[in-house]
């Protein structure tokens, strides 16, 4: 068993709420208009933002849902950055007008990570769930430019979209982004229903040779998440990076609304909550965090293969397919040296 201290606790995307004014078709919260009950209150987020700066100094992605919904999100991000965590926000764009963009500054936000799903409007907000969301993120874009806040945009990769990766790419240079993130969908939330707009394996590491031709002398900084394998391609490809593929509960966990933490957004099985046990006791002492720190007991190829400490494998795409998170990565067309598949 690897020595748990030796995993910091580098990066926590918090769902602030799981309210949102989209309907979109890929959404791992199946987020709503009506906002349930039972979420942490502000009292209980800036005590939670204490306890996390009583022992690690991660980057705190404040999320949802929709964040701008709830109105102290303000107040979470400036009690946050006073207490020297590195906050960022996630949003859909579509309420991040002058005013919005200027309290974020304000409260210490360093980057804004804005969701572009097509490179039009008819295929945004198809995916989306509304109409005008794709007008409604470009002027959340301007909004967060004129504010001198840096932004990043967010691509989640459908067989439907995966052909329009280029002019996305150029669109998040024209826009000035900071970055663009690359998404792999992972079939959880509201995007259960989307299982037959996965990309196969053959197709899913094309995408991801498509980005390794472009990422050493790429303008913006370009991400692989939730697409492990990018950390092998780069690696076999002798690009040096000191990245790694699935972060579960390696340097990363998820908060959930209501408190419960999972390994990541995507992992929809609580190891404890919040409001009845410190984050640092389930973060050190959880058992699903325990296992997943040891890539000796994955299963099968992932378990075998020589780029595993580099990789991983999507651990959530393998708990969603198969019920066991140290089960083979199933959309991987990596076979490792010496086994056979």
């Amino acid at each position: 068993m690897p020595d748990r201290q030796a995993h910091a606790l580098r990066m926590v995307a918090w769902e602030l709420t799981r309210g949102c004014n989209l309907a979109c078709r890929h959404c791992r919260a199946a987020a709503m208009a009506a906002i349930p009950p039972g979420e942490l209150s502000t009292d209980e987020c800036l005590a939670l933002i204490d306890e996390i700066a009583s022992f690690a100094q991660p980057t705190l992605i404040l999320t949802g849902g929709e964040p701008l919904l709830r109105p102290d999100l303000f107040a979470i991000a400036q009690h946050a950055t006073v207490r020297g965590l590195r906050a960022v926000a996630a949003t859909n764009g579509t309420l991040l007008d002058a005013p919005a963009a200027r309290s974020l500054v304000e409260a210490g936000v360093r980057r804004v990570s804005i969701s572009l799903d097509g490179k039009d409007a008819a295929s945004h907000d198809a995916l989306r769930g509304v109409p005008g969301a794709f007008d409604g993120a470009l002027r959340g874009i301007a909004a967060a430019r004129e504010a001198g806040l840096p932004f990043q945009l967010n691509t989640t990769v459908t067989t439907e979209n995966a052909g329009q990766l280029p002019d996305l790419f150029a669109l998040a240079v024209r826009l000035g982004a900071a970055a663009h993130h690359i998404f792999l969908l992972v079939p959880t939330g509201r995007a259960a229903d989307l299982r037959g707009l996965e990309l196969d394996a053959r197709r899913y590491e094309s995408v991801l040779h498509w980005l390794a031709d472009r990422y050493a002398d790429s303008p913006i900084e370009l991400r692989a998440t939730c697409a492990p394998f990018f950390y092998r391609i780069l690696r076999q490809r002798g690009i040096p990076t000191q990245a790694r593929g699935c972060l579960a509960g390696q340097s990363f966990c998820f908060i959930s609304h209501t408190g419960d933490v999972q390994p990541c957004g995507y992992f929809d099985l609580a190891c404890g909550n919040v409001r009845t046990q410190p984050l640092r006791d389930i973060w050190e002492h959880a058992p699903l965090f325990r296992q997943l720190r040891d890539p000796a007991a994955y299963e099968g190829k992932c378990g075998a293969c020589e780029f595993v400490r580099v990789c991983g494998g999507c651990r959530a795409r393998a708990y969603e397919a198969t019920g066991d998170p140290l089960a083979p990565e199933p959309l991987c067309a990596h076979v490792p040296r010496g086994f056979a598949d």
